[in-house]
């Protein structure tokens, strides 16, 4: 390890410790009841007079879906700005996600039109799937939540919320891959053959396809919501347990990164499945 690794590893330690005390002393409820109080609530703001879902908005996934996008395209920006043949630690780790991404792309979709088009999908949801899930499960920071009917904003007893924690989020990333597989199934099929798959094997079937193929955006959200809503639940209760004396991170890095990465993987996979049994 160098010097300049043993100094931010030092700083990082130091600022470990301090915020961990500073967290115990003056931020953890003493009473249990506070922290169960507002737990797993949404901020949601009415935009219309009208009481109905579409005039409703939850303004932490909206900001941190932002976030997340530019920081994504800021890295995507200053990596391919200095794209090296030696690559460096950011070039490095860009490289192997997309090599991974692709050869497993390329082993399930047998059509090679649509090979890059999957691929890229896929790897757009993988990573920005992936950041969100970290973010909400592993990185302390801002957090809001509801109590007694008035917003409260927490600041480093909990981590950030993951855009991911919402399932009109993962809803809409599911119904998008719902669309673009029926899209390339037309484009590979034509429009008689996709008509004609509603009704394989036989006629009577026709029912059992249409239930079949609507269950797949509902379960495929619904599963990354589970997860990851779940995780960050347990990882809070679990957190005031050890009453943040020592910031969880073992916690916060079990179900932020490992649960979180592996949950982005799976979403990211269906996401091409769905995509080759269409086409296929």
């Amino acid at each position: 390890m160098n010097k300049k690794a043993k100094v931010g590893l030092i700083i990082f330690i130091v600022v470990y410790f301090t915020i961990g005390i500073i967290n115990a002393f003056y931020f953890v409820p003493k009473d249990t009841s506070e922290v169960t109080q507002g737990l797993a609530s949404r901020w949601i703001v009415q935009i219309s007079d009208k009481s109905a879902w579409y005039t409703r908005l939850n303004p932490l996934t909206i900001a941190m879906s932002w976030a997340i996008i530019i920081g994504l395209i800021i890295f995507a920006v200053k990596v391919g700005k200095n794209f090296k043949i030696i690559p460096d630690r950011k070039q490095s780790i860009t490289e192997s996600v997309f090599d991974f991404m692709y050869e497993i792309v390329e082993s399930v979709i047998d059509d090679p039109r649509f090979v890059k088009p999957t691929f890229t999908i896929a790897t757009t949801l993988f990573i920005y799937i992936a950041v969100s899930n970290i973010l909400g499960g592993a990185v302390p920071g801002l957090n809001v939540s509801i109590a007694n009917g008035s917003v409260k904003f927490t600041l480093f007893s909990d981590t950030f919320f993951a855009p991911t924690a919402d399932l009109n989020t993962n809803l809409t990333y599911a119904l998008m891959v719902f669309v673009i597989s029926h899209a390339f199934a037309i484009k590979a099929k034509g429009v008689k053959g996709w008509l004609k798959s509603w009704f394989e094997p036989n006629p009577i079937m026709f029912p059992m396809n249409v239930i079949g193929e609507l269950a797949k955006p509902i379960s495929h959200s619904l599963r990354l919501f589970g997860n990851v809503g779940g995780g960050a639940i347990l990882t809070f209760m679990l957190s005031y347990l050890v009453k943040y004396l020592l910031l969880p991170i073992v916690f916060w890095g079990f179900f932020g990164i490992f649960v979180g990465l592996i949950q982005a993987l799976v979403f990211a996979m269906l996401a091409v499945a769905y995509i080759s049994a269409q086409i296929s």
